[in-house]
């Protein structure tokens, strides 16, 4: 050990120094707090009047203003001292899950095959045995998620209504195949439909994707309490426009997955325990698989034989009652997804990046190349005392080098940044939302969504780049005088 004085142990890396609030505290509380109700009411008027899915020209206006205030409340609450700062994070993620309750979806109809994949599964029929408009099913079809078809030109009007077998129109998409998502998520669905009052259509799964969203934030800021971190931190992920909107206004199942994988490598310790949370979470949607690499990180043999037959018996089991349901029906829609989404070998549809210097056809190997050396770099040089640091590097640039365009998967990006403030990594999931809206503003090509992930990689590049070289100069200050407090 080398002879440098300690530093205190609640002192965490990342943008926000020190413990008190410093010069400037005292206008601090009430400017975040302004700050906050303005994000609040932006929120809101995004879900209420911002546009929709299928009038989607004002919204790109309404997410960026979110995001202006929410980089600046990032910006004040380093001021705040950490027990008003706890209070301010828990409070203004309640009021943003309150905001993203004020209307239906707004920018995805996912929602909608999860309140049938509950219906079908309440009635005890797997939901992987038939897609929504097959006839077997058709008892259950309710006017809700099935109206009938209206007259005139446009028999299924709406941005989330097309036709269905049987003379009705549906606001399932995708109603000829198969659902896609697997058992613990199909879980959560059958759980809120269970939980749900008869005709309360899509507002249970709001407020379920709300209470996982809070619980989100409860677990962050309990693990960053157990390290010793700072609980501002927490603020990237409970402040952050994405959540309330993508979490909650569309109550997309990832947010039940990252509360798991936050569980897993923020709260839980034994290797056993730790395995079961993330195979549960990978059962819920499958990119949580991709923290793996930094939670076996430098670990022992020993825990490494716990962990993982831990985190593959979840899996194991709770797909076991839908392989004896529906056989090889469990998977889904799945190899048609990766087909439609451009993840095929010579698609050129996704791999922006690396399509700027390679032929389309080398691109997807290229990138599993890549994503495998990440994950080898973070088993071999991961820091064991952090794994939510190789998860995040190993989930951010898999999104940068696959580049989708379905802004929620970010959502994970989101909670691992928390851990340590990583604020730059929080480019990679706003990427997906300009490639998302974008596209809805009706601007076409693959060149958008090389420029978003392009700046999105060199953010997070700088933003790396600047801390190391801070790191740098202060290992030489210390090295040449006394320590000095950061300002």
């Amino acid at each position: 050990m080398s002879g440098e004085p300690a530093r205190p142990a609640r002192r965490s890396p990342g943008p926000f120094p020190g413990r008190s609030a410093g010069p400037g505290g005292r206008w601090a509380v009430p400017v975040l707090v302004l700050l906050l109700v303005a994000l609040t009411a932006e929120v809101a008027a995004t879900v209420a009047v911002g546009g929709t899915f299928g009038d989607p020209r004002r919204l790109p206006y309404w997410y960026a203003g979110a995001w202006l205030l929410f980089a600046a409340a990032l910006l004040v609450v380093r001021k705040v001292p950490r027990r008003a700062a706890t209070v301010l994070v828990v409070t203004g993620a309640a009021a943003l899950a309150l905001a993203g309750l004020v209307a239906p979806p707004r920018t995805s109809d996912d929602m909608y095959r999860y309140v049938w994949d509950g219906t079908v599964q309440s009635a005890g029929i797997s939901p992987y045995a038939y897609s929504p408009d097959a006839p077997e099913p058709a008892r259950l079809r309710g006017p809700w998620l099935f109206p009938p078809v209206a007259e005139g030109p446009d028999p299924c009007p709406g941005w989330d209504s097309r036709p269905a077998t049987g003379g009705v129109c549906t606001r399932i998409n995708r109603p000829a195949v198969h659902t896609i998502y697997p058992p613990v998520a199909e879980g959560w669905f059958l759980l809120v439909h269970e939980l749900s009052p008869s005709g309360a259509r899509h507002k249970p799964m709001q407020l379920g994707g709300a209470a996982l969203a809070l619980a989100t934030t409860g677990a962050l800021l309990l693990a960053l309490r157990r390290r010793g971190g700072d609980p501002r931190g927490a603020a990237l992920w409970a402040w952050c426009p994405l959540v309330p909107v993508a979490a909650v206004n569309d109550a997309h199942v990832d947010t039940l997955g990252v509360l798991l994988t936050v569980l897993a490598l923020g709260v839980a310790t034994a290797p056993v325990r730790r395995g079961a949370l993330l195979g549960a979470a990978i059962a819920v949607k499958l990119l949580p698989g991709l923290v793996m690499p930094g939670a076996l990180a430098r670990r022992p043999r020993r825990e490494w034989l716990r962990l993982v037959p831990a985190a593959v018996a979840v899996v194991a089991l709770t797909y076991l009652p839908y392989v004896l349901a529906s056989g090889a029906g469990v998977l889904g829609y799945l190899p048609g997804y990766l087909h439609e989404e451009g993840y095929e070998p010579g698609a050129v549809h996704r791999f922006a990046l690396l399509r700027l210097v390679l032929p389309d056809a080398a691109a997807g190997p290229a990138a599993l190349a890549a994503i495998a050396v990440t994950a080898l770099y973070v088993l071999l040089r991961g820091d064991p005392r952090r794994p939510w640091h190789g998860a995040l590097i190993m989930t951010g640039i898999t999104l940068l080098l696959t580049s989708p365009s379905y802004y929620w998967y970010g959502l994970l990006v989101v909670a691992l940044a928390a851990f340590e403030n990583r604020w730059e990594w929080l480019a990679v999931p706003l990427a997906g939302l300009a490639l998302y809206t974008g596209g809805e503003f009706r601007i076409h090509g693959d060149t958008l969504q090389t420029l978003v992930y392009a700046g999105a990689a060199l953010i997070v590049t700088a933003g790396t780049l600047t801390r190391h070289l801070r790191r740098l100069a202060g290992a030489t200050d210390s090295s040449t005088g006394p320590t000095v407090a950061p300002s």
